[in-house]
């Protein structure tokens, strides 16, 4: 299902991914050599149930996961990327941290991720590999607008992943969120431009260029739903939601700082 939201949901998806955004924040200035994952997903919980918000993941069984997620957040490290499932695992200096956030507030979803490095070791190829995904996301979104298409988005995608040098996994990607945090289209994170779903406003996006280091094949790990990188190599992961509006795409899952950045330059033009 493609959903085209109404101006009042679409106000509505502004203040869940306000929410997403502002989670995925603290979590990271919470995450330090020895939190435990299991913490951090505690932690998770605690504040969507604190914003009278609701979990995308606890209860999602998807085809693709063997059963109910159970968890409030995925969490993903070093060689895992996608789903990770929280578990008893203590952060230690250097490891590569994705996290993966959807939430649900005032009937409208909003999912975002970020990856980060914990502690003070700071390995060069993971620092590039992060920066790579959000080199990725910044063109995808630049290219998302009324009449573009989902090639178009995808198209930008990869050629930042492709110039850096990663390999790209079509298997899983960006998709459609409304309603509910799954929908179509599915936006590849390689693509030709041109094709597919012309772009209209009031359809949310989530946006997700994803890698690992040298491998596109993914393994399933044994609690049936974290994937990791088939070679044991690094992975990155950045997300965010989207809204087509009539001049462009809106990211609706800005940090704080950044949302009042740039309302001040909007205020002082």
């Amino acid at each position: 299902m493609i959903e085209i939201l109404s101006p009042t949901l679409l106000a509505r998806a502004k203040d869940t991914g306000a929410l997403v955004a502002d989670i995925l924040q603290t979590l990271k200035s919470r995450s330090a050599v020895g939190t435990n994952l299991m913490d951090i997903d505690r932690w998770t919980k605690d504040m969507i149930v604190e914003a009278g918000a609701l979990s995308c993941y606890v209860d999602y069984a998807p085809s693709f996961g063997r059963g109910p997620f159970g968890h409030h957040i995925c969490t993903a490290v070093n060689d895992a990327v996608l789903h990770g499932r929280p578990y008893d695992y203590t952060l230690a200096d250097g490891d590569l941290l994705s996290l993966d956030l959807a939430v649900s507030k005032g009937g409208v979803a909003a999912d975002a991720a970020i990856s980060f490095i914990v502690g003070d070791t700071r390995p060069p190829e993971s620092v590039a590999m992060i920066s790579a995904t959000e080199r990725a996301l910044a063109a995808g979104i630049a290219a998302a607008g009324p009449g573009a298409r989902i090639g178009d988005i995808s198209h930008a995608i990869g050629t930042v992943l492709r110039e850096a040098g990663y390999p790209i996994n079509t298997e899983f990607g960006g998709h459609g969120i409304g309603s509910t945090m799954h929908q179509d289209p599915h936006v590849p994170n390689t693509g030709r431009p041109g094709r597919g779903y012309t772009l209209r406003p009031g359809l949310l996006l989530a946006l997700e260029p994803w890698v690992m280091a040298d491998t596109a094949e993914l393994v399933t790990d044994a609690d049936g739903w974290t994937l990791r990188s088939a070679t044991g190599c690094r992975t990155a992961h950045s997300e965010h939601t989207i809204a087509i509006t009539d001049d462009g795409a809106e990211i609706l899952t800005l940090p704080a700082q950044t949302r009042r950045n740039r309302h001040a330059g909007e205020d002082a033009a």
